[in-house]
């Protein structure tokens, strides 16, 4: 009879399945990375269907897959580089070409809001995949990451996250302290016209304290008229670019920009467009140049005819 009831209270892989949106939010805010995080979900839903028969429900299932997607994130991390954003190189630089430079390292990628977000979700849970908030997370070292993310965003108890982490909850508060102490140094910083590619109505909507970014060059920009320097010069080339909406990324808009082919028919894929939106104005512009990875993971086409 026991042997029954133990068989009963096994959850189906349907239960486990139920929870992957919320794991690919939690293995993309460790990770910084979609591809990575959904390797990591599946992983961890593998892991959970291997080991079924050994949850016997003393724990919760959502907790216990959430344990189950740390320990994967946290061998992820091991011995891996933090995901860079330009910001992370230095001050902003001049709006010239000669300060283009593509370094060689793992960059943030952004999220479609669809993998990671439920619609029904508050504005307060969706503030935790924000790109400056995640960028943020990456910062600090793995371990600590994790405790943050656990305490602060899933809101577990200490001795919950300590049971998880096999620590004591005296480790567990002093390392949420440090990455409390570490985020506070970081700066965490209408789209009509911007599907146009209006250059002259986008000028009214960029706040003259934005920034821009066009990963993978590590150069980034501050201030409204460097920006405006930039698209009217080294960046004319866009000039006529054709923008298509996506589904949103990291909880803000996002868009696929399309160049004039060089060959004069259609357009080319050019850049994943995040916009950060306060007060009905652009503060941040964020162009993921890497189409030919993202484009497929945001429903894009590779090219737009004339």
């Amino acid at each position: 009879m026991a042997v029954v009831e133990s068989v009963a209270q096994r959850p189906a892989f349907g239960e486990l399945e139920q929870h992957r949106r919320e794991l690919t939010a939690h293995c993309y805010r460790m990770l910084g990375s979609p591809f990575e995080a959904e390797d990591a979900v599946q992983e961890t839903l593998l892991r959970a269907w291997k080991s079924l028969d050994r949850f016997e429900g003393r724990s919760a299932l959502r907790s216990w897959l959430y344990r189950i997607a740390t320990n994967v994130c946290l061998d992820q991390l091991e011995g891996s580089q933090r995901r860079a954003r330009p910001m992370d190189f230095g001050p902003a630089g001049e709006p010239v070409i000669e300060n283009l430079h593509t370094p060689e390292v793992p960059w943030l990628q952004p999220v479609p809001d669809s993998l990671v977000a439920d619609p029904a979700e508050t504005v307060a849970a969706r503030e935790t995949i924000r790109l400056a908030f995640v960028a943020a997370l990456q910062h600090l070292p793995p371990r600590q990451r994790a405790v943050l993310i656990l305490c602060e965003v899933l809101r577990w108890k200490a001795s919950e996250v300590a049971d998880l982490l096999e620590t004591s909850v005296a480790s567990v508060n002093s390392a949420l302290q440090r990455a409390r102490a570490s985020l506070e140094q970081t700066d965490l910083s209408p789209e009509s016209s911007f599907e146009a590619y209006d250059l002259d109505a986008l000028t009214s909507l960029i706040h003259e304290d934005a920034t821009q970014s066009m990963p993978p060059f590590d150069l980034w920009l501050s201030g409204r008229d460097d920006i405006f320097t930039w698209w009217y010069g080294p960046g004319i080339g866009c000039k006529g670019s054709r923008v298509l909406p996506t589904v949103g990324a990291n909880g803000s808009p996002a868009f696929g920009q399309y160049k004039p082919s060089e060959s004069g028919e259609g357009y080319e894929a050019w850049a994943l467009q995040v916009l950060e939106l306060s007060g009905g104005r652009i503060v941040e512009l964020s162009f993921f140049l890497d189409t030919e990875t993202l484009f497929p993971l945001f429903g894009l086409p590779a090219r737009l005819d004339a």
